[in-house]
């Protein structure tokens, strides 16, 4: 079906696996299960996972919370995302709009989702090559000669990145390390240290603990989407306090402007 015909076969009409209301019958359906009845007791991060994922892990709901608490939500109102939370709260818009603004602007290239996913792709490729026999030097070497990076490896501030050894340690005491892909993720920090003297940041970890547990590089990204919220509701709450308009402001002469010269009345 296409055009016309697809339009009116979908004409009121939805079909869903994944969810619907009955109000009348008092009764959540979530993946075919009840939502009254099965998630009694349930965090929401457990509930997420199950709607992403379709899987119930209590334990691992509970690691991927203090993971995003550890690596994902700081208030400083100077990070990428959460300057559009704080610009949001000076503007004097809503703390709906600044955060969905700061969510949006955490799929960036260099940090936050889009690096979270690539990393993922990246670990699930490269040990589909070890499979097939290839070297693990070569294949890191036409990485970086295609991309010149790898997304999970290096970091713009700092060579090391903190949140690791914390992360690593909850990882060790929930029972998930010494899977095969966390294995590799620090097997391939090692050669990228020795040649390029690049180390890991924290994506490739969260990365390499979601393929270990055999989530898709997507599901790894749904899991991620909202985790750096909690940052920028501090720093939009920071903002309110501060005078309309008055963030991070910058004269005039710190502008390299090389347009027309032209004095214009300020109106």
């Amino acid at each position: 079906m296409k055009g016309p015909e697809l339009l009116k076969f979908f004409e009121d009409n939805w079909e869903t696996e994944m969810g619907a209301c009955f109000p009348d019958e008092q009764r959540i359906v979530v993946r075919g299960e009840d939502l009254f009845d099965s998630f009694d007791g349930s965090s929401w991060m457990e509930y997420l996972l199950f709607v992403v994922t379709g899987k119930r892990d209590k334990k691992l709901a509970n690691l991927l919370e203090s993971i995003w608490v550890y690596c994902t939500s700081f208030t400083d109102p100077r990070l990428w995302n959460n300057r559009v939370a704080s610009l949001a709260a000076t503007t004097r818009s809503t703390a709906a709009l600044g955060v969905s603004a700061g969510i949006a602007v955490s799929e960036a290239t260099l940090y936050g989702l889009k690096p979270i996913k690539g990393v993922s792709d990246f670990l699930l490729r490269v040990q589909a090559e070890l499979d097939q026999d290839i070297d693990l030097d070569l294949i890191l070497e036409k990485e970086m000669e295609l991309h010149r990076s790898i997304y999970g490896y290096g970091r713009p501030i700092t060579d090391s990145d903190e949140r690791i050894p914390p992360v690593i340690n909850m990882i060790k005491k929930s029972g998930y390390f010494g899977g095969n892909y966390l294995s590799l993720a620090f097997e391939i920090e090692g050669r990228l240290q020795k040649k390029y003297k690049v180390n890991m940041n924290i994506a490739a970890v969260y990365g390499a603990l979601l393929c270990d547990q055999k989530f898709t590089s997507i599901e790894t990204y749904y899991m991620a989407v909202l985790s750096f919220s909690a940052g920028m509701f501090g720093s939009y709450i920071d903002g309110l306090k501060k005078p309309s308009g008055t963030f991070f402001p910058l004269h005039n002469c710190r502008i390299n402007y090389v347009g027309v010269e032209e004095s214009r009345a300020w109106e």
